[in-house]
């Protein structure tokens, strides 16, 4: 059986040394959630937020076996982790993503001048209750707010900056997910719309509006261009590691 967790001091350890802000996101309840297959005393744990799992502890089959519904990307602490998904999951896809350190130090004014080269016809947004509901109406602007459970979450602990071109989202940054001292950066630009710096643009505006509150704006790479677009903004290039994609129904038993 698979269990939600409650007791984070349970797990704790488990993660320790493990710089992801999606993990914190769970194991402070801000969101998503710690799921074991033992409540009184595990021996493994699986951090679950948006369409992220990363599993920590001793490699247990039966929680990797029963992953959350969807497409799940999953992300072993460990080799043994790693080879006991691919024995699962033998039809994974198995990536590399590029973590980014945690620590940069932001050059306020550089962010300013990105900010102030956007070109004419476009207008910048933050996102509110409009905006919001704007993001729902195209996949590509779907997941700037769809990792929080309700409108009312998002516009609560979320933040976000859209560009706007003749009232269409074109381009945006925004929290995937929220923890207690900041957020994971999502971006995304439609495809008619790519190359023109929007992107610099909207990502710039974002840190400056985080900075503002004290929030810490994290980035994590999917794909060697995010790499290059956040070191544009001042960050730096920690390591890479493995992860698999998961379909709906990829698995062998």
């Amino acid at each position: 059986m698979i269990y939600e967790l409650q007791d984070m001091k349970k797990v704790t350890g488990f993660f320790d040394g493990w710089q992801e802000t999606l993990i914190y996101s769970c194991l402070q309840k801000v969101m998503g959630k710690i799921l074991v297959t033992d409540l009184e005393n595990p021996q493994a744990a699986c951090a679950y937020v948006g369409c992220f799992a990363f599993y920590a502890g001793e490699p247990d089959r039966e929680l990797v076996m029963n992953k959350p519904e969807g497409f799940v990307i999953m992300v072993p602490k460990n080799d043994s982790w790693g080879n006991l998904i691919e024995e699962c999951f033998p039809k994974a896809k198995k990536v590399t993503r590029y973590a980014i350190k945690k620590d940069t130090q932001f050059k306020k004014d550089m962010l300013k001048k990105f900010v102030d080269d956007l070109p004419a016809g476009y207008e910048l947004h933050e996102i509110d209750a409009d905006i919001y509901d704007k993001c729902l109406e195209n996949p590509v602007t779907k997941d700037f707010v769809s990792s929080f459970e309700s409108k009312e979450t998002y516009l609560k602990n979320g933040r976000g900056m859209v560009i706007l071109k003749d009232g269409r989202i074109v381009s945006g940054a925004s929290s995937y997910t929220r923890y207690l001292e900041g957020i994971e950066i999502e971006v995304d630009t439609v495809s008619d719309e790519q190359r023109k710096g929007l992107a610099t643009i909207v990502c710039a505006a974002l840190i400056l509006r985080c900075l503002e509150e004290n929030l810490y704006p994290s980035w994590d790479a999917q794909n060697m261009n995010s790499v290059r677009l956040s070191q544009k903004l001042g960050y730096e290039f920690d390591h890479e590691y493995t992860a698999y994609e998961v379909e709906r129904e990829d698995r062998r038993f």
